[in-house]
């Protein structure tokens, strides 16, 4: 007989005295994503900095502070923008409007859950835009799609974090399955009936650490490093198409989309998304050298 892991977490670790505010298991491992993502990004940069003719001659400790002043602002908004965007992105490509119209302030309401990568991916990208027209005066080389290059290599660690914050709130579930390594969610998010599914969340999380661990490995390559968009065509070529046949796997998480559509809503979403990253890896212009 197959005894399968039988999985009900609460989902808090604690509740923070006084307040009354519970701290989740996904808000850690969101949190320690970018923690542990922050020095990532810095060394990258650095690097970058380091054989970038722009700071020629410039002691290495300079260069680490000037990457760590543009963590520091950037850092600020990729949060937002991932926050607003997976949120927003939620609503709109998961959710009925004709629902969450009639109680618009749903939206605000983060910690009761529903944020879904593709908006986020879409803002961030907007996000760096942004930022990026907003330091070119001081770091002209650093256009938005190096930011992009660089900052894609701890958003796929951020990625495999957050899917295994996804685990312990019991969300974005598998189909049924009797597999031997099936798990059993006590109290699913959407309440769905508790039977043995795939973990697909851990799949996700895995995959998304070693496109991390193949990407880090990546950047110390000159030709990764300095040739714009093949950082970035890579991880949104990894990370969607995996994510298009995890789809498979996976209990349809629109309410838009009927069960008679043979594509879910994340597949149809992964599409343009693997396109992007092949315009960037196969046909970008790279810019004249300085």
């Amino acid at each position: 007989m197959i005894s399968w892991l039988y999985w009900d977490p609460d989902p808090a670790i604690f509740v923070l005295p006084f307040f009354n505010w519970p701290v989740l298991w996904y808000s850690m491992f969101f949190a320690l994503g970018f923690l542990l993502g922050f020095p990532v990004f810095v060394s990258i940069l650095t690097r970058y900095f380091a054989c970038s003719a722009e700071f020629k001659n410039e002691p290495l400790k300079n260069l680490k502070a000037k990457a760590v002043f543009v963590a520091d602002r950037l850092t600020a908004y990729i949060v937002i923008g991932t926050i607003v965007g997976a949120r927003l992105g939620h609503f709109l490509f998961y959710e009925r409007p004709s629902e969450y119209l009639q109680d618009p302030l749903e939206i605000f309401r983060v910690w009761k859950g529903g944020l879904a990568s593709h908006g986020a991916v879409i803002a961030i990208i907007l996000s760096i835009l942004l930022f990026s027209y907003r330091i070119r005066s001081q770091f002209p080389s650093l256009t938005w799609i190096r930011i992009l290059d660089f900052i894609s290599v701890p958003a796929a660690f951020v990625g495999g974090c957050i899917r295994i914050g996804n685990f312990f709130n019991q969300e974005i579930l598998g189909i049924q399955t009797q597999v031997p390594w099936a798990v059993i969610f006590g109290h699913p998010f959407d309440q769905t009936f508790p039977v043995p599914r795939h973990p697909v969340q851990l799949y996700e999380a895995l995959a998304y650490v070693l496109f991390f661990i193949l990407l880090w490995k990546l950047s110390y390559r000159d030709y990764f490093l300095k040739r714009e968009g093949k950082l970035v065509g890579l991880f949104l070529i990894l990370v969607f198409t995996f994510r298009f046949f995890v789809e498979f796997f996976k209990i349809e998480q629109s309410r838009i989309f009927s069960s008679e559509i043979f594509l879910t809503m994340g597949q149809i979403l992964s599409i343009p998304a693997v396109i992007l990253g092949v315009i960037f890896y196969f046909f970008l212009k790279q810019p004249c050298s300085r």
